[in-house]
């Protein structure tokens, strides 16, 4: 029996491979693989010892040869086959082990094409398929862990068709992986290709999905954005969660948004609360203060690193979740009492560009760009009698960079730099301005409303008015805004329209 063994990942090799030809296997490697088995007490032979001619165009041709090749690909059951192996002097090949050069880690540290292009596998990949397509009578072997399990088996003498299968599918998993990190390299941001091709690797297996009763699991994006969950490091609590990580995502989100310190307190993927302060430990005030019912049992999210005068505030409630750009030592061992609070510290937080939204439909994939517009493209413009203050004018802005963190219809209140009121989610604007003057309450005088769509009618802005909101900033665009103009001038508030809707379904 015959073995090939070529891996760029050396954990384990030298054990796997003394195994194999302590099972009286022959074992063939290249390059680096070959020295390190050498020098693990391995007798390996050279690959050019099956093909008979020398690596060359330093290395990039070692494999590809048709005694390789025929050697994995000849069906084992058909005579036709046999024969045509004996009579060119192929030999099979029954086992490959073989994982790839380090493409992915290649890009993350920033190389130069040159060397970026130098670590694309492409021998490695073609043994792959080759030994997975001919499963039936041929060992693959991508995985390290997998080496122990292989072992065992062929110690017993047979490896069931089953557990050849399974290997077999890994290993085309592996390589499509593989090829989709090249091709999104090679295509790199520009507009939506013809083809797409994502690339994402597990990170976890979830305690459970939106309800217990579904599995769910965590994928990691071939370049995932920092800061994110992806890269964030857990420093304690309960394992995360489907819904966890949802909410923690949009918490993210939305403190990226803000350069200046600010706190988010997300439930149900919505923004209850959300302020900007220069204190931080007063920007969680603020947030908390925007709902403090609906915060019990969400998620916290900071964009400074999180202090122990901030960490006493955030301990007299009950969450599931913060994260932060980092901790304080005794913020984290104040914190770290409660031990189903999920504590992650994501590195720096800045806003940023995002990346492409993906959400799954029946049938196909949905993607689009991320919801953001340079200061050249938006010019807001007041449409009332009465602009607004310079002091509402920044709550305005303010509630506007809120509102895209609120499922549509959405409407925030907002005064200080603090969120006093919101609605959300509902088919109706006018109900969401009246849930979120409700949840406001006597703080709604004086704040100023920001809504992510137009206002069909007058009725929303009547309400606001009633209850002393004093300014609105809105798209506009409905074949009502006068209206809705007029309404606002009735009350002596401004209006102003940005031109941009901001709906998140």
């Amino acid at each position: 029996m015959r073995a090939i063994v070529s891996v760029h990942n050396k954990a384990g090799v030298g054990p796997f491979a003394r195994g194999l030809e302590g099972l009286r296997w022959e074992v063939f490697s290249t390059g680096g693989t070959k020295k390190a088995l050498e020098e693990a007490g391995v007798k390996v032979r050279s690959i050019s010892d099956i093909t008979g001619f020398p690596e060359i165009l330093d290395g990039r041709v070692k494999t590809l040869h048709p005694k390789v090749h025929g050697g994995i690909l000849g069906r084992r059951d058909l005579p036709r086959h046999r024969e045509e192996m004996k009579k060119q002097g192929i030999e099979p090949i029954d086992l490959v082990a073989v994982n790839l050069y380090p493409f992915r880690e290649t890009v993350a540290r920033g190389a130069e094409l040159e060397e970026v292009l130098e670590n694309i596998d492409i021998g490695g990949p073609t043994m792959l398929r080759a030994a997975a397509k001919n499963y039936p009578s041929v060992l693959v072997v991508v995985d390290p862990a997998d080496y122990e399990e292989v072992l065992a088996l062929l110690g017993r003498g047979e490896v069931p068709a089953e557990t050849r299968r399974r290997l077999a599918g890994k290993a085309f998993q592996y390589v499509a992986y593989y090829d989709a990190a090249v091709a999104a390299y090679l295509t790199g941001e520009a507009g939506f290709p013809r083809d797409l091709v994502l690339s994402f690797h597990k990170i976890a297996d979830l305690r459970y999905g939106e309800n217990p009763h579904q599995k769910a699991a965590f994928y990691a994006d071939e370049k995932p954005l920092s800061p994110s969950l992806a890269l964030a490091k857990k420093l304690g609590g309960k394992d995360l969660s489907y819904n966890n990580i949802l909410d923690l995502d949009s918490a993210l989100a939305a403190v990226k948004e803000f350069s200046e310190p600010a706190c988010a307190i997300i439930k149900h993927n919505n923004a209850c609360g959300l302020a900007v302060h220069a204190d931080l430990a007063e920007a969680y005030r603020r947030a908390l203060s925007g709902d403090p019912v609906s915060a019990f049992g969400g998620v916290v999210a900071l964009n400074r690193p999180l202090d122990l005068a901030t960490a006493r505030e955030i301990d007299r409630t009950h969450y599931d979740g913060l994260l932060a750009p980092e901790l304080d030592p005794q913020a984290l061992a104040l914190l770290g009492r409660k031990k189903d609070l999920i504590i992650l510290a994501v590195g720096p937080v800045a806003p940023d560009g995002a990346g492409l939204g993906l959400r799954k439909v029946a049938g196909g994939l949905l993607v689009q760009g991320p919801d953001i517009f340079l200061p050249e493209e938006f010019r807001p413009r007041t449409v009332t009698r009465r602009a607004p203050t310079p002091q509402e004018q920044d709550d305005l802005f303010f509630a506007w960079r809120v509102v895209k963190h609120i499922k549509s219809n959405a409407i925030v209140l907002a005064r200080d730099r603090s969120v006093t009121g919101m609605g959300a989610g509902q088919p109706s604007r006018v109900v969401s301005v009246e849930i979120a003057l409700k949840k406001a309450g006597e703080r709604a005088k004086g704040s100023v409303l920001g809504s992510d769509a137009f206002f069909p009618f007058p009725d929303g802005v009547e309400l606001a008015g009633k209850a002393g909101v004093t300014a609105i900033m809105q798209p506009g665009g409905s074949m009502r805004d006068a209206e809705a103009v007029e309404m606002a001038d009735s009350y002596n508030m401004a209006m102003v329209f940005t031109g941009v809707r901001h709906f998140r379904h």
